[in-house]
Formats: structure tokens, sequence, C-alpha cells
């Protein structure tokens, strides 16, 4: 059983609710070890630790760990945070002021549209007409526009593509913490992307097969992530939602079956009744009434007056944020940062009885073969001669 507690704020729009502990009534303390803010550290003499390590230009390796221990630069602030929400709620918004208000690293939801340029920056979709239509691009506005096309063949790739996208962000984020002991704040996660796939087979748009193999692939990967230390969901009325979707006019969007009030209903019930229910078992959870926006400073006091501390090793909170030694720590600091592509590869779960997402073989080679021609595509980036990239000869990697 999961207890609700509210809380109410007079500077609040609605009212804020924690989901607590399981068996216990959530009680808000404040802690030693709670995150703070620029307002609370203001007149505080800086924190003493190493600087941030350059992980994207240096390995991090065993001699490295020999002398740069990870919990040396972790402190208060070193969190991952969540906001959560359905479309329109303002999720983005108010990630980017939490991330400022706390000092921290921003990272934002990824999106199908950017995996379509290469690393030149040559956009792919300008090979659409050479390509058999299971091989043209697809992305978030092709979603909202036709997600039905190709018998909703294109909509289950382009949702499981999703996962995949925000499984390799979350990866990084990971790695962003462990590195330089700055916290971060991301916008959605791969925990959640479960909800999307529930609503898109409950209206219709996918089928129970699909969403049979979308669970395998999850089961087969989200075990091997840490779940952030606190999840901030923004809940709005389906009204509402449909209002924002109006007001902000995007093309198609109005009108799409992803923004019909069946859809909206699925997807908000899917994320009360799956994803917080199941994270609020291992992570901080405040739910708050977004049918106004409201103040981020308020949440930002909230989120002062959580002790993170308070969990002990026989609790499942916060669990997968406690190593059994100091080693361990610069382990899960190695996999993170350097074996990226070794836990994508859990997300490699063979569509054997899923037909409706493997393209046909014929069409795949044709696709490789165009793709090959165009600019900058046949060869790793550094590696393209045509793309003015020199001294290839002698490069290792």
């Amino acid at each position: 059983m999961v207890f609700f507690s509210r809380v109410s704020s007079p500077k609040l729009y609605g009212s804020v609710i924690i989901i607590a502990r399981k068996q216990q009534q959530c009680v808000i303390t404040v802690g030693q070890r709670s995150i703070s803010g620029k307002v609370m550290r203001q007149g505080l003499p800086p924190v003493q630790k190493p600087a941030p390590f350059p992980y994207k230009e240096k390995r991090y390796n065993y001699i490295r760990a020999v002398f740069d221990r990870t919990t040396s630069r972790l402190d208060e602030n070193s969190k991952l945070i969540v906001v959560e929400g359905p479309p329109a709620a303002g999720k983005r918004a108010l990630a980017k002021e939490l991330a400022e208000e706390l000092e921290m690293a921003y990272f934002p939801s990824p999106n199908v549209a950017e995996t379509y340029f290469n690393d030149y920056g040559y956009d792919l979709r300008q090979i659409d007409h050479k390509l058999p239509t299971s091989c043209q691009s697809y992305d978030e506005n092709d979603f909202i526009k036709d997600p039905m096309r190709e018998n909703s063949s294109k909509a289950a790739r382009f949702q499981i593509s999703k996962f995949a996208l925000r499984y390799r962000r979350y990866l990084e984020a990971l790695a962003h913490i462990l590195n330089t002991g700055q916290g971060v704040v991301m916008d959605r996660s791969p925990f959640s992307d479960l909800a999307y796939m529930t609503a898109m087979t409950e209206t219709g748009i996918i089928s129970k097969n699909v969403y049979n193999y979308y669970h395998a692939v999850r089961n087969n990967s989200l075990f091997a992530l840490w779940r952030p230390h606190l999840v901030i969901y923004l809940d709005v009325p389906i009204e509402e939602t449909r209002r924002r979707i109006e007001a902000r006019n995007h093309p198609n969007e109005k009108d799409s079956i992803v923004s019909s009030p069946a859809y909206l209903q699925a997807l908000v019930n899917s994320y009360k009744n799956d994803y917080l229910k199941n994270i609020s078992i291992h992570a901080e959870v405040l739910v708050y009434d977004w049918s106004k926006v409201g103040d981020p400073e308020i949440l930002v006091e909230d989120i002062e007056r959580i002790d993170f501390d308070q969990y002990t090793v026989y609790d499942k909170k916060l669990i997968d944020w406690r190593r059994d030694n100091l080693w361990a720590w610069n382990t899960s600091r190695q996999e993170f940062t350097h074996s990226q592509d070794y836990f994508m590869g859990h997300l490699n779960v063979p569509p054997i009885q899923c037909n409706e997402i493997v393209i046909n073989p014929s069409d795949r080679r044709l696709y490789e073969a165009i793709l090959d021609e165009t600019p900058g595509s046949k060869f790793a980036k550094g590696f393209n001669e045509e793309m003015g990239d020199k001294g290839i000869l002698f490069k290792l990697s």
C-alpha cells in the first residue's frame, strides 16, 4: 500500500502530494544532507572538492581510479531529479528553472529528429525519396500527423527508438553526476516511457504484440540503471492539457489521435497507476497540481525539506545510490561512463514474435547502400576524406 500525504502551501496553486514509503506515513524533515538551492548556499564558504573530471576527453581508467575517488566530488546536490507530466504541462521550462536554482545540469528529453543528422550535420531526411517507405524517416512530427502509417509499424519502431534515446540520455546523466559531482535535472526518463506505450496500446495505435515486445526490451534493460533520487510529477487535468495543446498550436497536434482525450486519459492513468506507484518504492516523489503554473521557488523549498539520508541499508528507497565500498563507486563510474554501448546492448532483444517492427531485409540492404553514398556516412567520423578529414592513414581510432 502507498500512502499519500497532502501538504498545502499558501504560495502554491493547489496542493503538493508526497508519495510516501511503503507501509509508512511520510514525514518530511530537514536533514543534514538535503539538497540546497542557490539562496540557501549564499554566504556559506565554498565546499573544497576536486574539480570536475573531464570524462568526455579523458578515460577514467584503473590508474586514475586509484587516486581519484568518485565520492570525493559528491555532495548534497549530487542528485538525479526527473520532471514528468503529460504533454504541454511545462516540464521543460520547470526542469530548466530547477536546474538553475539548484545549480545542477539540465538534460533535455531527446527526440528522434536529432538522430537524422549524421556527424557532419547532413540531414538524412533528404534521401527519403530514394528509400523504400519502411526505411524513410519518421520523427515526432510524423508521429503526430500520422501515427497509423504502415499499419502502425512506424509508430511502434518510433516509440522503441524513443525509449532507446531516453536510455542513452539517462546513462549520460549518471556519468555526469559521478564524474563531476554536479546534480542533474531531466525532462522525462526511460522509466516513465512505459506510460506512452500503454496509451498507444489502449487507443489502438499499436498492437498488444508490440506492447509485449516492448516489455521484453524494458525488462531486459532497466535493471542496469540507477533510479532517480526524486521524481516531480506535474498533474494537469485533461481539459487543461487539451487547452494548452491548442494554445501552442503545433502543426497537426490538436487534431491528432495522440492529443485526443482518450489517449491523454490513458497516458495519465498509466503514469499514476504504473509509473508513480512503482517508482515511489525506490525514489522520493512529489506530485503537484499544475493546472495553474506554480512558482519554482516553492518547489525548491519543498525539495530542500527532503532528507535523502533518512534511509538505511535495509530500505528499498534510494537503494541504487548505496554502494558497498569506495571501489564499488569507482567501478560504477567506469561502467556508466565508458561502457554505455554495452548497456545499450541490453535493448537488443530479437523481435522473433513481433514482425510488425521488422524491416524487410531487401529494404534494409537498399537503405544501407544509399546511406553509404550520402556525405559523411560511409565511414566513422574523422575517416571521411570527402568531408575534409586529414591524416586518415595514421589514425588509430
